[in-house]
């Protein structure tokens, strides 16, 4: 069989990090056909994930990864960045010309400065995708897009490195990475709390398999917000049903008083009441509410009464 040749542009890629994000992406730009010098990996976990996705790939020092590296990918949790790029910039570890780039979505490329002042050059590009740190991660790339930073002569770079991947990068402006990740935390975490929230009343209420029931429920109201935005919002806040927010918040607050504790706590009611009254403000920006309906709802969730009980201000 004739080996076929090496694609141009190839690099010597060093991975500080093997973590779930760092793994994968290593094993994406390897199959990219770059070739991975070397792979930091401190716990037990990520050493075994690195003999998982990265078979054969060395694990080094971190001074030794950057000092073999043409392109250094920061795979660390985003508090621990300025710390580690500072502190290689102290020992002298970062080259001119060499590629640096970083995974962390809340920063771009100005927490890479000292990488600037030695002449080498930073990039920033973040995975809007979830890990699991398994195999099949790799194939979610496919549909996953990129929020890339980098200086307008090296932004072809760094969208070049996401589209190896086989991901699509989205360019966000410097001072926008922050917003950008809040609006990837809001989105993806606060979902997994809701989902929690909602399969935990209903495993106190008896349902056998919450999962079961809120499958379909979820996945059919997610894909119809992605494509429909907020026309698809239904529910008793949209609709104005006063009485079933004020029954809802009084059944939630009784699971809490049980004397087991209940669901759990306040967080639940809390969470309820907090997207309750998000929803009820942005109806009302789009007509579906009255100014008047959305205060009683208001009211439904800051005092609910009995479950089911309306007062003259509700009628």
């Amino acid at each position: 069989m004739t080996q076929q040749p090496a694609r141009p542009g190839r690099l010597g890629i060093g991975v500080i990090g093997a973590g779930k994000v760092g793994a994968v992406l290593a094993a994406a730009l390897r199959a990219a056909q770059h070739a991975l010098v070397g792979v930091s990996a401190v716990s037990e976990a990520s050493r075994e994930r690195a003999e998982l996705l990265l078979p054969g790939v060395p694990v080094l020092e971190i001074p030794d990864i950057v000092e073999r590296a043409e392109l250094v990918l920061l795979a660390v949790p985003d508090d621990a960045l300025a710390p580690l790029v500072d502190g290689l910039a102290k020992l002298g570890a970062w080259q001119a010309g060499q590629l640096v780039a970083h995974t962390s979505g809340r920063h771009g490329v100005g927490v890479l400065a000292p990488v600037r002042a030695a002449g080498a050059i930073p990039l920033a590009i973040h995975p809007a995708m979830t890990f699991t740190g398994m195999s099949l991660d790799l194939s979610r790339l496919t549909d996953c897009c990129f929020g890339v930073t980098a200086d307008p002569a090296m932004l072809p770079v760094a969208q070049a490195l996401v589209v190896e991947m086989g991901a699509e990068p989205v360019v966000i402006a410097e001072g926008d990475r922050v917003a950008y990740h809040a609006a990837l935390a809001h989105g993806s975490n606060h979902l997994v709390t809701l989902a929690s929230q909602a399969a935990e009343v209903l495993g106190q209420i008896g349902v056998a398999d919450p999962a079961a029931m809120l499958g379909p429920l979820l996945r059919a109201s997610l894909d119809n917000a992605l494509s429909a935005g907020e026309s698809a919002l239904t529910g008793p806040v949209a609709r104005g049903d006063v009485g079933t927010v004020r029954a809802h918040v009084a059944a939630l607050r009784e699971l809490e008083d049980l004397p087991d504790g209940g669901v759990g706590s306040a967080d639940i009611l809390e969470a309820y009441r907090a997207m309750a009254h998000a929803t009820a403000v942005r109806a009302e920006r789009r007509g579906r509410l009255t100014g008047q309906v959305r205060e009683q709802i208001e009211h439904a969730l800051a005092d609910a009464g009995e479950p089911g009980e309306d007062t003259e201000e509700d009628r």
